[in-house]
């Protein structure tokens, strides 16, 4: 999709431009786990985005999910502690998409009214299950990466 392609920019709009587009479905981690982890880790038993042969998209969705999540944040974490700054600043790149979910969503309730709920919760499903664990889970269903001995 148009916001994982330019997650994988370099410059700073492009980058700013996937986390808004992420940020609608309230997928906005989904940027630095997947570049940081996932390229690491693609196909291994470690890998929340790599599905496992025999693996139904249903178990794989209750492990890609939260796994992802917390792979996210635990390595923006450790980013920031190394420019000596805690998790929860505005520097934190999973929490700026986070951010603008929450403006966004919060936003929509106050114009609609609760209407937008139950089609918020739904849309953001969608996003999340529909479009990008289904990908992930198509995409290396079954793939598993040896060990050598050169590692």
């Amino acid at each position: 999709n148009t916001a994982h392609e330019l997650g994988h920019k370099k410059t700073t709009l492009e980058r700013w431009l996937a986390k808004t587009a992420l940020a609608v479905v309230g997928y906005g981690h989904f940027l630095i786990e997947h570049n940081r982890g996932h390229h690491v880790d693609v196909a291994t038993p470690i890998d929340p985005a790599s599905a496992k042969m025999g693996q139904s998209i249903y178990a794989f969705a209750s492990w890609e999910i939260p796994g992802a999540v917390r792979r996210a944040w635990a390595s923006e974490k450790t980013r920031l502690a190394k420019n000596g700054q805690g998790p929860w600043t505005l520097e934190n790149e999973v929490l700026q998409p986070t951010l603008m979910t929450v403006v966004l969503y919060g936003g929509l309730i106050v114009a609609f009214g609760w209407i937008m709920v139950p089609f918020l919760l739904i849309q953001t499903m969608w996003g999340w299950f529909g479009i990008l664990t289904s990908s992930n889970y198509i995409e290396h269903y079954g793939l598993l990466r040896q060990k050598l001995e050169s590692g």
